[in-house]
C-alpha cells in the first residue's frame, strides 16, 4: 500500500481490497455503525467499484458489515460487554482443546508458518514492527493455523466464524494487547513445537483468559 493509502496495483484482486477494508475496520478508521460509501472507498483504494462491492459482500457474510436495502453498507455495531464475555467463554471451550490436538499433529509446514508469524508479530531483528491492524491479522492467522492443525474441521470452522480478532482488536487500542500477547504466544508455540499436548492446552487457556481480562479491564464498565 502506498503512502497515500491507495493500493499499489489498481487492478488489485478482491482479496487485496478485502484486506484493505478489513484493516480500516480493525483500526477503527471505519468506526462501528459508520456508513461505508462504495464510491469513496473505490477512489481511496484506486480500484473500480466491483472489487469493493465483492469485498463488502464477503465482509457482510462474515458479520462485519451490514447492508440495508435502499440505504447501503455500514460497519456492524460494536459488541457489547456481555457479548464479549460470551465470546471468550466459547473460545475457552474450543481453543485449548484445539491446541492440545495441534501439538500431536503439527507438521513441518505449520511449524514454519507459526514460527514466521510469531517473528513477524514480535518485530524481531530484520523484521518491521507490525501496525496494530497488521498484528490483529497475524494474530488471527496464528490462532487459525493452530485450530486447523487440530485436524478437527468443525473446531476450525467454529473459530473462523467467530471473527473474534476483529471484534476484540477494534474494541481497544492499547500496547498491552500486543506486548503481553506476544509473550503468551511464545509459550503456546514452545509447547506445540515440543509436541506437549497438556502444556499446549494450558498455555492456550492462560492466553485466552489473559486476553479476556485485558479487554474487559480496558473497556468502560
Amino acid at each position: 500500500m502506498g503512502s497515500s493509502g491507495t493500493l499499489q496495483r489498481p487492478a488489485a484482486l478482491t482479496s487485496e481490497v478485502y484486506n484493505a477494508i478489513l484493516d480500516r475496520i480493525t483500526s477503527m478508521q471505519i468506526a462501528p455503525d459508520a456508513r461505508i460509501n462504495v464510491d469513496t472507498l473505490a477512489r481511496e483504494l484506486g480500484v473500480s467499484q466491483t472489487p469493493v462491492r465483492e469485498s463488502l459482500s464477503r465482509l457482510e457474510a462474515e458479520g462485519l458489515v451490514i447492508k440495508t436495502h435502499l440505504i447501503g453498507h455500514r460497519a456492524s455495531p460494536q459488541l457489547t460487554r456481555p457479548q464479549i464475555e460470551q465470546l471468550f467463554e466459547l473460545r475457552l471451550l474450543i481453543e485449548p482443546a484445539g491446541a492440545a490436538m495441534a501439538a500431536r499433529n503439527l507438521d513441518t509446514g505449520t511449524r514454519d508458518a507459526l514460527n514466521r508469524l510469531h517473528a513477524e508479530m514480535s518485530g524481531m531483528p530484520g523484521r518491521a514492527t507490525p501496525t496494530y491492524s497488521e498484528f490483529a491479522r497475524k494474530d488471527a492467522e496464528f490462532h487459525a493455523l493452530i485450530a486447523q492443525a487440530s485436524g478437527n474441521m468443525f473446531l476450525s470452522d467454529s473459530l473462523a466464524k467467530l471473527h473474534t480478532h476483529v471484534h476484540i482488536f477494534r474494541l481497544v487500542f492499547h500496547t498491552r494487547v500486543t506486548a503481553e500477547a506476544i509473550e503468551e504466544h511464545a509459550e503456546i508455540l514452545t509447547a506445540l513445537l515440543r509436541g506437549d499436548a497438556a502444556a499446549g492446552k494450558k498455555s492456550m487457556r492462560a492466553h485466552i483468559m489473559a486476553s479476556r481480562d485485558r479487554v474487559l479491564t480496558l473497556l468502560p464498565a
